[in-house]
């Protein structure tokens, strides 16, 4: 089944290094909660946290970016791993996601997409939208 959601990230912990080797070269570690902005109830019941946390690898706003994400619904959870690419012009991130493990009504939950990460209102707040196929 196809799904779409949306949701509001904020960093609750942010560690970053910087690389030396370039202007602006730096590793950084960071770690989000959201809550949904767009979401639809399905098998597992109501949304009750997400929490992910990434790896970026930036020289001057743009590079790699990989990570992982727990959300937890009323009966089940699901556990994910991305990766994708900061575009220093555009200031959005964007790749591809794909489900490992699932708790509960989401024990057999297999799962692959989208997704696209731009800058939200305020500062440490992020928009996460994604989109893709799941099966259980």
């Amino acid at each position: 089944m196809k799904r779409k959601a949306s949701f509001k990230l904020r960093v609750t912990r942010r560690e970053a290094l910087y690389v030396h080797d370039e202007p602006d070269h730096s590793l950084t570690l960071t770690e989000m909660e959201g809550v949904p902005l767009q979401y639809e109830v399905g098998v597992a019941g109501e949304f009750v946290s997400r929490r992910s946390v990434n790896f970026h690898d930036r020289a001057q706003g743009s590079g790699p970016m990989q990570g992982y994400a727990i959300t937890t619904y009323q009966y089940g959870s699901v556990f994910s791993r991305f990766e994708g690419k900061r575009d220093a012009k555009t200031k959005v991130t964007s790749g591809t996601w794909k489900t490992y493990k699932g708790t509960g009504k989401l024990a057999t939950v297999k799962g692959k997409g989208t997704f696209s990460v731009k800058a939200g209102d305020t500062p440490d707040e992020f928009i996460l939208a994604m989109e893709g196929d799941y099966e259980l």
